[in-house]
Parts: structure tokens; C-alpha cells; sequence
């Protein structure tokens, strides 16, 4: 699909072979704070997501799309969430998994392409992030992309001991 194609990297389906790349970066505890995880994952439990990965994004009210390198190796996860047929939008989440492939231009082609998907093959009106306070690069990730600081959720967040607010982002297709 043409749509999640870049020049740099490709977005494509979950595949059972994903088990063992889904389950480290859903148990890597560095990952919980922008995933509002709070326990591990088992390998069972990821394996039974993985089978269901397959159904219908307006059934499941999301999709998980695995960012891969030219080289074919996985090297992030981008996710479509929460989607709201009716008032056409939904909420995107991305994580790069290495520090070594961050970056690159990985993040900012992937947000473009899985934008791109939303507006074009899902007619979405807008999409949207919820961003941690101080998490710097998504910032400016997304802001790069073109979206818009539209509100701050106060003390949002219990993280490490202390509350922190969470940045609500959004991008209105105006086409």
C-alpha cells in the first residue's frame, strides 16, 4: 500500500512473527509512562492480541501498525486509537523502540504516513495526541507535523511521584 510507503521506512499489519518485538517494548518499563501501562504483558497475552490484530479498525476502534526500516527490521510501533467514527477522528501514538534509530526522520515519516492513512482511507476530520509535559522530542515531533497545542490537562498524570500535566495536540484536515 502505497499510503504507508516512505522514503525512509514502511508501516505495515502485525504479523504472528511480531510476538517476541511486541512483548519487549510492552514490558520495557522506560515505554510504560507514554503507553499508561502499569504491569508487564505476558507472552500469552501478546500472543492472543496479536491474533485479533487482524479485525476491522471501526470494530476495534484501533489499528497497530509496525514502522519497519528498508532493511525490514521493526523498528517502532505507531498505533490509531480510540476513533470516533462519527465525529471522524482518533488519537495517535508512535514509539521509535532503540535510541539509536531516533533521530532519524523515522518518527516524523511515519506520523506523516499514518496522517495521510487517517485523512485519506479513513476520511478522519482531525486527528490527535496526548503528550506528557517535558517529553521534548514528541513535541516537537508533532509539531513538526503541523499540530496545534489546543489545551493542558493539569496534573494529569501520577508519574515517578509527582503529577504531571499532559498536552493535548491536534491536527484538523481542512481539506
Amino acid at each position: 500500500m502505497l499510503t504507508l510507503e516512505g522514503e525512509k521506512i514502511y508501516l505495515r499489519a502485525l504479523e504472528p512473527e511480531d510476538l517476541d518485538f511486541v512483548h519487549e517494548l510492552e514490558n520495557t518499563e522506560d515505554f510504560w509512562e507514554v503507553s499508561a501501562t502499569q504491569v508487564p504483558y505476558s507472552r500469552f497475552m501478546i500472543k492472543k492480541y496479536l491474533e485479533n490484530a487482524h479485525r476491522d479498525i471501526y470494530d476495534y476502534r484501533q489499528l497497530r501498525l509496525v514502522i519497519c526500516n528498508r532493511q525490514h527490521k521493526a523498528i517502532g510501533l505507531i498505533d490509531i486509537f480510540d476513533l470516533e467514527p462519527k465525529d471522524r477522528r482518533a488519537a495517535i501514538g508512535i514509539l521509535i523502540s532503540e535510541t539509536t534509530d531516533r533521530g532519524k526522520g523515522y518518527g516524523a515519516e511515519s506520523l506523516s504516513l499514518i496522517c495521510n492513512y487517517c485523512f485519506k482511507h479513513l476520511a478522519l476530520h482531525q486527528v490527535y495526541a496526548n503528550i506528557t509535559d517535558g517529553n521534548l522530542a514528541s513535541v516537537n515531533l508533532f509539531e513538526k507535523r503541523g499540530f496545534r497545542k489546543v489545551g493542558v490537562k493539569k496534573e494529569w498524570n501520577f508519574l515517578n511521584g509527582s503529577f504531571k500535566d499532559e498536552i493535548l495536540y491536534q491536527l484538523v484536515n481542512n481539506v
